[in-house]
């Protein structure tokens, strides 16, 4: 099977980016990892391509896929017979956001008045 290209505009250390490339990693695909945070141009290619400004954004063989998690990213391959399925697990999760969209932990109010 031909290893597809593979364009992803991704955060340096972002959630949802890191599931992305766990998932492309799992699958021993190549791909350009564009740094849309430190490199403003590559951020504006990616909203002129995607049409919007969320990220991640995947690319794949011309297909822009946007504003997509790791595990969004590999159903797609799958589902279009980009790559076949196997069993190895990703390095990392593959559809968690970045730190600082994660919901805060409340403690429980069970009806207790303070």
């Amino acid at each position: 099977m031909n290893k597809p290209k593979i364009i992803a505009y991704l955060k340096p250390s972002c959630g949802w980016s890191n599931g992305v490339r766990a998932v492309l990693r799992k699958y021993d695909l190549p791909f350009e990892d564009r740094d849309i945070i430190n490199n403003p141009i590559q951020r504006q290619e990616m909203i002129e391509k995607s049409g919007q400004m969320l990220s991640p954004c995947v690319e794949i063989n011309g297909k822009m896929l946007a504003d997509i998690s790791g595990e969004e990213v590999e159903a797609w391959m799958l589902a279009n017979n980009v790559v076949v399925p196997n069993d190895l697990v990703p390095d990392a999760p593959t559809n968690q956001p970045c730190a600082h969209e994660m919901p805060e932990s409340r403690p429980l109010n069970l009806g207790v008045r303070r």
